[in-house]
């Protein structure tokens, strides 16, 4: 079982940055696959970043390559998305899930999720 808590989300302006952070319980923290999902009004829920359970593989979306960057603190329990060059497009609500097995960028696939924390980047 994980329990997981975002926070770091606010109102920036294009251009900005922004730091996520989302805290995990459980002891088996390292052994999950952890990603980062965000959902704009109206739409559906996307994947944004992911991270293995050693923080040596990551992937992302095209949309936020070389603007996101994740990682993960396996002694804290934490995960990180940075977020730099921030775009209007990219306001939604983000979410940190965690999942079991390998790589996955499919919404079901992943176990547990955060409540989210809202992220509103203004032109």
């Amino acid at each position: 079982q994980v329990q997981l808590v975002e926070s770091g989300g606010g109102l920036v302006q294009a251009g900005g940055s922004l730091t996520l952070s989302c805290a995990a319980s459980g002891r088996t923290f390292s052994s999950y696959y952890m990603g980062w999902f965000r959902q704009a009004p109206g739409k559906e829920r996307e994947f944004v970043a992911g991270i293995s359970w050693s923080g040596g593989n990551t992937y992302y979306r095209d949309s936020v390559k070389g603007r996101f960057t994740i990682s993960r603190d396996n002694v804290k329990n934490t995960v990180s998305l940075q977020m730099n060059s921030l775009k209007p497009e990219d306001t939604a609500v983000y979410y940190c899930a965690a999942k079991s097995g390998p790589i996955a960028t499919l919404v079901y696939a992943y176990d547990y999720w955060g409540q989210g924390t809202q992220v509103t980047v203004s032109s």
